[in-house]
């Protein structure tokens, strides 16, 4: 069992450094590791569901999760602790934070893509992406994770768009480098994750993000023009590719928070496919997908960044539709 009043010292010590916590699931060494990240609030709702069965939901109005009641007020934190060994949870936005997540693989068959082969983990990545981009990996506070990755904290930019999270492959800076800011979080130093500890690597203030991180993180403009309409010939094969490109939007338009990105990554994948055997055209699955991920609240970097992605990906193996308007 975690000690109660180190995870009491750790939470303090974060509200001290003006970073917003907020309770997480009690570790269990035998929970999934998804699980033990939770926070520790009902879960009850979410910001686009939210019925108000909350308490806290109803006398506010509107959805209050946990970066809303993420906190440093050190009354507010001692009360929390006080009776359970909660883990501790960082919400980045309300701290002025962006957090870079630097992962390791996680079993022997998580390998590097093509774009990444020879890395080893996501500090490779970094480096080459810096190497790339001309830039430095500045010093910075830097957690161990329980896996054996690193968090390195720096200070979101005053100026320009609020950043958000990214992941890995599916519109973030690359394999095994995920970022966490405005609606994320991460676990902070002192709490454990199925009995392994979050430690402290370099202890100093956060750095300023680096600019040349920030400027592949900035959403890109919205292109000038996109095909407005996909139009598709009135016979067989029309109507198959008709009928795949309304369950694409269905599946990506149904798809929870959390799971968008990457439920548009698939939908690209699978709509690229299509396109790479001459049913559709890269123009056509971006006229599509582009303003159903923007109706669902992705940002438009996101979008542009997953569908780039899942086309290329799509491309490498091509669908054809046969004389009988199937995919072969």
């Amino acid at each position: 069992m975690p000690d109660l009043s180190l995870l009491l010292a750790a939470a303090l010590d974060c509200a001290a450094r003006g970073w917003h916590v907020f309770p997480l699931r009690p570790d269990h060494p035998h929970a999934a590791e998804d699980e033990a990240k939770r926070p520790a609030f009902p879960n009850r709702c979410t910001a686009d569901r939210c019925d108000r069965t909350d308490p806290r939901c109803r006398a506010a109005g509107r959805h209050v999760g946990w970066e809303e009641r993420a906190t440093t007020d050190p009354t507010r934190i001692r009360r929390a602790w006080s009776a359970r060994p909660y883990g501790v949870g960082i919400a980045c936005g309300p701290s002025g934070l962006l957090v870079v997540d630097l992962d390791v693989p996680k079993h022997p068959g998580d390998t590097p893509p093509a774009e990444w082969a020879g890395m080893r983990d996501g500090v490779d990545v970094l480096a080459a992406l810096a190497a790339r981009h001309n830039g430095t990996v500045d010093a910075t506070y830097t957690q161990t994770t329980g896996r054996g990755g690193s968090h390195l904290f720096y200070r979101h930019p005053t100026s320009g768009p609020k950043l958000r999270n990214t992941t890995g492959e599916r519109g973030g800076l690359g394999w095994k480098v995920d970022t966490r800011a405005h609606g994320g979080y991460v676990v902070a130093a002192g709490s454990t994750v199925n009995s392994r500890p979050y430690t402290v690597a370099l202890d100093c203030e956060p750095a300023p993000l680096p600019g040349w991180i920030a400027g592949l993180l900035t959403p890109a403009a919205r292109p000038v023009y996109r095909p407005a309409v996909v139009a598709l010939p009135p016979d067989r094969r029309g109507r198959y590719v008709a009928a795949a490109i309304r369950r694409q939007v269905e599946h990506l338009t149904a798809a929870r928070e959390g799971q968008r990105n990457h439920a548009l990554f698939v939908s690209a994948v699978a709509l690229g496919q299509l396109a790479a055997g001459g049913a559709l055209t890269d123009d056509d699955v971006w006229a599509v997908l582009e303003p159903a991920a923007a109706s669902i609240g992705l940002p438009a970097r996101e979008i542009a960044h997953t569908i780039a992605n899942g086309l290329r990906v799509g491309a490498r193996n091509p669908r054809r539709l046969n004389t009988a308007g199937r995919a072969a």
